[in-house]
């Protein structure tokens, strides 16, 4: 019996890999069984980082907000509270954007939590 090569669909199948090996190092952007082993990795990386990049932000945002709020004589849960009862409703998102590139309004934003604390 001859021995079946594979043809176009598995040449079509090891170069959509390989495409998707594209910048890996050495062997790993070459060699199909060791770049199939390294972008199996590496999807499951991306998979479980694109969750982790929504609490990598969400812990940023909260130390950039404790940074400006301290400097200015709060802590960040006497801050958080004061907005709670402040009925301000600004997501930490926002807020870590304000106290960056608008450190006056945060100020008096911080002040007008201070009086409902």
């Amino acid at each position: 019996m001859p021995r079946a090569k594979g043809g176009f669909k598995t040449r079509r199948r090891r170069k959509k890999l390989l495409n998707m090996a594209k910048g890996f190092y050495a062997g790993k952007s070459r060699l199909f069984r060791i770049a199939t082993e390294a972008v199996d990795k590496a999807l499951g990386y991306s998979y479980r980082d694109r969750r982790n990049k929504k609490r990598e932000f969400r812990a940023l945002w909260i130390t950039r907000i404790n940074a400006a709020v301290r400097a200015l004589g709060m802590t960040y849960s006497q801050f958080m509270n004061g907005l709670t009862k402040a009925d301000i409703k600004l997501n930490r998102k926002a807020l870590a954007d304000l106290a960056v590139r608008d450190p006056k309004a945060f100020s008096e934003l911080c002040e007008t939590v201070k009086s409902k604390v």
